[in-house]
């Protein structure tokens, strides 16, 4: 990877962190980006305390961890990316607001510079075409969580080269990352099957076929997931998973695809999982509780 030596990040939250976080271990210098301030002193505490727990599993290095965090520079101005060789955007699953995001790009980084997108679900043709380098921007679907996770999808647009190909498979050999190839269609491949999946289970709460906890048992024990679809919707975000089924709805017009109303419902509730603290399960408490 002798063509890419700095990484830019743009958003500091649960994506973008773990992302800056992997490149700092894999050598590369960083630069992590957010809007606020608070976002970026949370990423940064997140970064630090996943790194700690991979020293404890004998994963990485005392010294690869104080080495790592010192190539990563956070910061609210887009400016340092007039250095990088590679901007990453991780921001929240809104088209406008990734758009918004590549304009901002491309007004301050060089003309070598690759362009790609995390996006979990959105057409990476339409927002190439909001740039000034449709040929350098791809996809880079990062697993969630990004530290542990293996896998990362490539999804190429209509004007992606080859050379931004090849070098978005270098650069997640050096992640340590395997990829698989998905064409640019809604929501690519995994999210295509999983997010259906968990809009589904919400189907059988909405309609009382099962409660949370027994339709997440049912899918531990009965399926052999390692997490039920109710918890892992809550550890995803819900309005991700509303964002996806939405993106999955309009652009394939199939009514499979419909949202639950619940899952609306608890978008618009504000209950969105994990992050705060309610979904279907709450977590204000010493141990979760369902919420339905």
């Amino acid at each position: 990877m002798s063509n890419i030596g700095t990484v830019g990040v743009v958003g500091a939250g649960q994506m973008g962190n773990g992302i800056a976080h992997v490149c700092a271990l894999a050598g590369y210098d960083v630069f992590l980006n957010d809007v606020s301030e608070d976002a970026l002193e949370q990423g940064m505490k997140t970064i630090e305390a996943n790194m700690s727990r991979q020293v404890s599993r004998s994963m990485i290095s005392p010294d690869d961890m104080t080495t790592a965090l010192k190539r990563i520079q956070p910061g609210t101005s887009l400016e340092p990316f007039g250095k990088v060789d590679l901007a990453i955007e991780a921001a929240t699953e809104k088209r406008e607001v990734k758009e918004a995001i590549f304009k901002s790009l491309c007004d301050v980084v060089p003309e070598r510079t690759y362009l790609a997108t995390n996006t979990s679900s959105i057409s990476i043709t339409r927002l190439a075409a909001t740039t000034d380098r449709p040929e350098k921007f791809i996809g880079l679907h990062f697993m969630n969580p990004v530290p542990l996770m293996k896998l990362m999808e490539v999804i190429r647009g209509l004007a992606t080269d080859q050379d931004t190909y090849e070098m978005a498979l270098g650069f997640a050999k050096a992640l340590g990352k395997t990829t698989t190839n998905a064409e640019d269609y809604p929501a690519f491949i995994v999210n295509r099957v999983l997010v259906p999946m968990i809009n589904e289970a919400v189907y059988a709460l909405y309609e009382g076929v099962g409660t949370v906890e027994s339709i997440d048992t049912a899918m531990k024990l009965g399926a052999n997931h390692p997490m039920g679809p109710l918890e892992l919707a809550d550890f995803i975000g819900l309005d991700t998973c509303l964002s996806i089924m939405q993106v999955l709805h309009d652009g394939l017009a199939d009514t499979k695809y419909r949202p639950c109303p619940l899952l609306v419902k608890y978008v618009e509730a504000g209950w969105l999982g994990r992050k705060a603290k309610r979904g279907f399960y709450d977590y204000r408490g010493d141990a979760p509780v369902p919420t339905r």
